[in-house]
């Protein structure tokens, strides 16, 4: 009926509606969202909760395990809605998040964070809450997000932390290309992370990849408006885990400020980078198609200015190509104590205003096949 396929002979349906919620965008319906959760997470059977066609309007939710149900799927039908009053959400830090659960499916839906008063806020640079990340999965497991859209979050939209099993599809995100700390979907502290098939139009960056993050695989998005898909920022503390094993391939990205950027702060760090592939992109009028900067300082303040301890190594470019809206497509900006090692590109082929593009390296160890580029500095 819902197209999900379940091992499970019983499945138990829980209709937000009979909690109390009401689908007309005004009566807040945080309590009767809560209450069915709570009813779901105790049943012992595979469990659905059902939100039917309408508008809701919710607070924040904190939804936690340990459940009882072995898998609950969240089927939404209708929106989600946020308070126009910023501040109602805004003082959280999460208005949808799931903590310590294990098989929860989300199937479908809207996420209306109302963020673009928030935003206004900070580019007033008058007293403003930090605002609320939109979706937020921590120490979870066996997590399917399938066909959601999240509309103007006032923050990240969705945020992957300490998960493992985590299957993203089908997403659509969307905020303006000027809105502030909008990450599309961040993932960190998360082993065998699949975001397939998804659309991401936002003010930062499209895939932000944290500390902690391995085996993750990043296939068909598009990327625009956007910061790019970014590994980092990284070196934020001496401690670190590192990043490894992430693919990412068949990509689309246009007009954004970067395509595929590692980023790491000139500060001591026991972190590193390996074994990532980047795998047949396109780039449409991008600033910055290929980026290792790990003299990473947004405006320039407060710079550690030191040098990075982020090891990069074994970093593939394969069937990159497109146009760049800057002459150095490719800039490697590695750290001096720790050179960039095993840095390939192979069949690269960017331009700008028509001609090939150029390329910048420092403290980088690399080969190059295949080119289209006016010099290769690898």
């Amino acid at each position: 009926m819902f197209g999900i396929c379940s091992t499970s002979a019983t499945l138990t349906k829980y209709n937000v509606l009979k909690y109390g919620a009401k689908p007309n965008g005004r009566t807040d319906s945080t309590q009767a969202f809560l209450k069915a959760w709570n009813a779901a997470c105790g049943s012992a059977d595979t469990t659905l909760i059902y939100v039917p066609k309408g508008r809701y309007l919710v607070g924040s939710m904190d939804f936690k395990g340990e459940c009882k149900s072995p898998q609950i799927i969240i089927r939404i039908d209708g929106t989600l809605v946020a308070s126009v009053d910023y501040h109602v959400l805004g003082k959280s830090p999460n208005w949808l998040s799931f903590e310590g659960v294990s098989g929860v499916s989300i199937i479908g839906g809207a996420l209306d964070a109302k963020g673009p008063s928030l935003w206004a806020c900070k580019a007033s640079h008058t007293n403003c809450p930090s605002g609320a990340t939109t979706l937020s999965f921590s120490n979870s497991n066996n997590i399917k997000i399938n066909g959601l859209l999240s509309l103007n979050s006032q923050m990240f939209h969705i945020v992957i932390n300490g998960c493992q099993n985590v299957h993203v599809q089908g997403v659509k995100i969307i905020a303006a290309g000027n809105s502030p700390n909008t990450d599309g979907i961040h993932v960190q502290l998360s082993t065998n992370v699949e975001i397939i098939n998804s659309s991401i139009k936002t003010g930062d960056d499209c895939i932000s990849v944290g500390p902690g993050t391995k085996n993750l695989w990043i296939e068909r998005v598009t990327c625009g408006p956007g910061h790019g898909i970014s590994i980092g920022s990284l070196a934020k503390d001496m401690k670190e885990e590192g990043v490894q094993n992430v693919t990412v391939m068949n990509t689309i990205f246009s007009g954004t400020q970067n395509g595929l950027r590692i980023k790491s702060w000139a500060r001591p760090s026991s972190g590193f980078v390996k074994g990532i592939q980047f795998v047949d992109s396109v780039m449409r009028n991008v600033q910055n198609p290929i980026v290792i900067d790990q003299n990473y300082c947004p405006h320039n303040l407060n710079c550690p200015g030191q040098v990075s301890g982020v090891k990069i190594t074994d970093i593939v470019y394969q069937g990159i190509r497109g146009t760049s809206s800057t002459p150095v497509a490719i800039k490697f900006d590695c750290s001096a104590e720790n050179p960039c090692t095993g840095i390939r590109l192979q069949n690269v082929n960017l331009t700008y205003m028509k001609k090939a593009a150029e390329s910048s390296c420092s403290n980088v160890v690399g080969k190059a096949f295949d080119l289209v580029l006016s010099n290769s500095c690898l």
